[in-house]
């Protein structure tokens, strides 16, 4: 019975990710492909990522979360009623034009992320207590995967569904699927244990003591560069093969559907990956399929790609991806402070996602300026930066010649 209840946490983790990051997918998808067919310039589809911001802020709300967390009980709570809300929002979407409300749509967006940033930092806590140290990098593996598949469903499946169905219906259809998707929590019995619950009280000041460690301060290079070499390139993928003749259905199947089943199918190897080469080899392993990533992206716009080297620069580029989100988890999570888990956990990933959305405005400013090969090339050398906050967070000691 222990075996049956220890494997059932990771399809609930998987569950909960997939939930959140569909319709999140799902704007970001069809709003920016939409603007490139309105000859939108890529500085504004850049500009787009702004909805985001939730997830940039959350970690100020993060304490009051982790306070109001001192039970099971109380964390599924906080999951339940946070996808809730996120599901009525998105059905209120549904009743605006894309055309002509496109401001109360965004609007509605962002208050959508609220509630999905919100449900984000209970289930990361709820992660963080259930997974032992060494379930972590397969937890996170769902964690990932979860976040992927709900990105092929939302960016591939989804928009294609939109171009048939149209706005309305597939909202409603989007909220009903973020209401199911709770489901294996509630199902979920298994009681965490109650010494894990005896935590202080975490403050707004608590956010910036978590820096106060050398280790810790050191580690926010890496979390700025980590992804850097390859988070451009996503942000303007689509507008980019918009540009090499491409229509809306054709990019959901390559982009949506091929691309981010590669990733999840990566995160999941990365799990595995991790688990038998440990940390430190995996985190430099995986710096470098990023930078072949963005190398390959420099030889495709050096020439006029044939199909097939299309895919294959899609898939580099995804799989890249989700194998770098996982390890970064993984080690994000190695280092949280007992009672503080949600606060410590988001103030990481939320410097991944600034960083990542800073890249994605500048990268349609840079694309703008200089060109697709212009972009991919600053990409290549934030790839390299990436490899000297490695160096500075895990460095390589060589044994001394006892010759």
């Amino acid at each position: 019975m222990k075996k049956v209840e220890n494997w059932q946490k990771f399809p609930v983790l998987f569950s909960l990710y997939i939930a959140q990051s569909v319709p999140m997918s799902f704007f970001s998808t069809v709003v920016p492909v939409i603007m490139r067919q309105e000859q939108y310039s890529l500085e504004s589809i850049g500009l787009l990522q702004l909805v985001k911001l939730p997830w940039i802020l959350k970690f100020l709300w993060a304490p009051f979360v982790d306070n109001f967390t001192n039970t099971g009980k109380q964390i599924r709570r906080w999951i339940v009623l946070s996808e809730i809300f996120y599901a009525a929002v998105i059905i209120c979407i549904g009743f605006f034009n894309l055309q002509t409300d496109f401001t109360a749509i965004i609007v509605l967006m962002v208050i959508a992320f609220i509630a999905s940033a919100t449900q984000d930092i209970a289930t990361d806590i709820f992660a963080i207590l259930i997974l032992k140290p060494e379930e972590r990098s397969l937890g996170n593996s769902m964690q990932s995967a979860g976040s992927f598949i709900g990105s092929l469903l939302g960016t591939g499946v989804l928009l294609l569904a939109y171009y048939y169905f149209g706005w309305q219906n597939l909202l409603i259809l989007l909220a009903t699927f973020v209401g199911f998707a709770i489901i294996p929590l509630t199902l979920y019995r298994k009681r965490l244990n109650p010494s894990t619950f005896n935590k202080p009280r975490v403050k707004i000041r608590d956010i910036f003591l978590f820096f106060k460690d050398k280790s810790c301060r050191k580690r926010i290079l890496l979390l700025i560069f980590y992804y850097g070499g390859i988070i451009g390139i996503l942000a303007m993928l689509k507008p980019y093969l918009v540009d090499l003749g491409y229509n809306v259905k054709q990019i959901g199947f390559m982009s949506g559907i091929v691309g981010t089943s590669v990733a999840a199918s990566s995160a999941l190897l990365a799990g595995f990956i991790i688990k038998h080469l440990g940390r430190k080899v995996s985190i430099y392993l995986f710096a470098v399929i990023n930078l072949c990533a963005g190398a390959f992206f420099i030889y495709l716009a050096n020439h006029s790609p044939l199909l097939y080297e299309i895919y294959i620069g899609i898939c580099l580029l995804w799989g890249s991806y989700g194998l770098s989100t996982v390890i970064i988890y993984t080690t994000s999570m190695d280092i949280v402070r007992k009672g503080r888990e949600g606060t410590d956990f988001t103030v990481q990933i939320v410097i991944t996602h600034l960083s990542g959305i800073i890249v994605a405005i500048l990268s349609g400013k840079i694309g703008d300026k200089l060109g697709y090969l212009g972009l991919y090339h600053v990409e290549f050398i934030m790839g390299l930066l990436a490899f000297f906050a490695i160096l500075y967070n895990y460095p390589i000691k060589f044994k001394k010649n006892e010759n």
